[in-house]
């Protein structure tokens, strides 16, 4: 039986607004082709770099984030490779000084080392039109800022890289350090995947570069370890080389024979001088520092949420600060606080279900986090039922307020027992037979008659009133 080694490598752009080395803007999503370039992104002679410091903090903060040293120096170095998407021929990386090394995160128990975290500009992108015999270059993203993170080969599974890349897109988000939003191309990544039998030496590790969505990184890892497995057990060797993801056939294919760390000739880059992180400067970016998803995860067990339910909010960014909101919201000093776990039920399921069904994001609803905890407190106050709840809920999510609407509407829980009891008289006129298996011992059966009585009441009777006067009226 072999064992998967599997590493990633994460690449990050970061929220800043202008480009790595140029006052260029960075904002180029959406805009023409080739309207976001300056003179040192099309590599052009005499043009100098200078380093974003904005991008310098959001890289201290990822890596103190990550657990990760980010103390003394870090140095930038040219990475020499000539491709269409880099018309300086090189890219400016760091080498063996990233600006944050030796760190870790804990993955479902487990701990996950960062190797390191280091700055580099982006490339541009080529665009291959179906069937032409040429390619487009499009240079908006060319220089702009770019974290790549690199783990060690902790990673055994498919799950376990999942898990973990949904853990830095989070802390990401949360820290406002990148969208992190791999449909955007802002957060990518390389997988890097051997096999071997324990006990044995790791075997040839190949790369599956440029995954953007993490379903697409899980089904990789997936492919590519039965794939090396069959070669294995044939009595096949294993090849270092750069692998792409076919995203419709679902596998892997060759792209190249992977480059060696020599073949880049890398060099200190002579027009940037080295930066000196002093502890002053870290204690600058801790400041700045929001809670991270592990902190925020237990305060939301600390106010009582399921751990499950904790896990889901504190990595879904949008969504745990829409709930945040919703916690916190008062609509009188003295008013009770909602529920932390009956507000985490509606907006995790129901409110979640509505989003989907609509296709739009949280930020994209006009759902106030007020009016939900509202709609809670109705519900928890005796005020309205459940399943009125249920159906306010779209009106709601279409920025209504729900104690607006339960007066307009007349919705109110009907609590007069005198109205309850004529409703339950009804049903019982109408179905004798149940009543008759209930008088005879099948206590169950009541369960007949309560549906027809709420729905006299148009839902509007507090369930447990219905149950109390039903046993009476049958004796129970």
């Amino acid at each position: 039986m072999y064992r998967a080694v599997i590493g990633l490598e994460v690449h990050l752009q970061l929220r800043t607004r202008s480009k790595l080395f140029s006052a260029c803007p960075a904002d180029y999503h959406g805009a023409e082709p080739n309207t976001y370039t300056d003179p040192l992104t099309l590599g052009l002679p005499g043009t100098l770099p200078t380093l974003n410091r904005e991008a310098v903090d959001l890289a201290l903060m990822f890596g103190l984030a990550l657990n990760c040293d980010v103390a003394g120096f870090t140095q930038f170095h040219r990475k020499n490779y000539f491709y269409p998407d880099a018309p300086k021929n090189f890219q400016l990386s760091q080498y063996d000084r990233p600006v944050a090394r030796d760190g870790f995160l804990e993955i479902g128990g487990e701990r996950v080392r960062i190797k390191r975290a280091h700055l580099e500009d982006d490339a541009g992108k080529l665009i291959h039109p179906a069937y032409a015999p040429y390619s487009l270059l499009d240079l908006n993203r060319a220089g702009s800022p770019l974290i790549e993170m690199v783990t060690e080969a902790d990673i055994t599974g498919a799950e376990q890289a999942r898990a973990f890349l949904e853990a830095v897109q989070a802390i990401a988000q949360s820290l406002g350090v990148s969208d992190a939003t791999p449909e955007e191309g802002k957060m990518r990544c390389d997988v890097n995947l051997s096999l071997h039998k324990p006990g044995e030496p790791w075997g040839t590790k190949v790369e599956v570069k440029n995954l953007n969505s993490f379903r697409s990184v899980a089904r990789a890892i997936e492919y590519e370890t039965a794939r090396q497995t069959r070669v294995l057990d044939a009595g096949g060797v294993i090849t270092q080389d750069t692998l792409g993801w076919d995203e419709g056939g679902q596998k892997t294919f060759v792209m190249r024979t992977k480059e060696g760390e020599a073949d880049y000739r890398y060099f200190p880059e002579p027009d940037l001088p080295p930066l000196n992180i002093t502890p002053e400067w870290i204690e600058r970016v801790r400041a700045r520092m929001p809670e991270l998803p592990a902190q925020k995860r237990a305060r939301y067990v600390a106010a009582g949420v399921r751990e499950s339910d904790a896990e889901t909010l504190s990595l879904n960014v949008p969504l745990g600060r829409f709930y945040d909101e919703a916690l916190s919201s008062q609509p009188a000093p003295d008013a009770p606080k909602v529920d932390a776990q009956k507000l985490a039920n509606w907006l995790l399921t129901d409110v979640t279900g509505l989003l989907a069904a609509r296709e739009i994001g949280i930020a994209q609803a006009e759902l106030k986090p007020g009016h939900l905890a509202a709609l809670v407190r109705l519900i928890d106050a005796g005020t309205i039922s459940g399943k009125i709840a249920k159906d306010l809920l779209p009106d709601v999510m279409d920025g209504q307020d729900p104690e607006a609407l339960v007066r307009e509407r007349g919705l109110s829980v009907v609590t007069d027992t005198a109205a309850i009891d004529a409703a339950i008289d009804v049903a019982m006129q109408a179905d004798p037979a149940t009543v008759e298996k209930v008088r005879a011992g099948n206590a169950k059966a009541m369960n007949a008659l309560f549906g027809p009585v709420m729905k006299a009441t148009g839902g509007k009777a507090r369930p447990e009133v219905v149950r109390e006067r039903l046993q009476a009226k049958l004796g129970l």
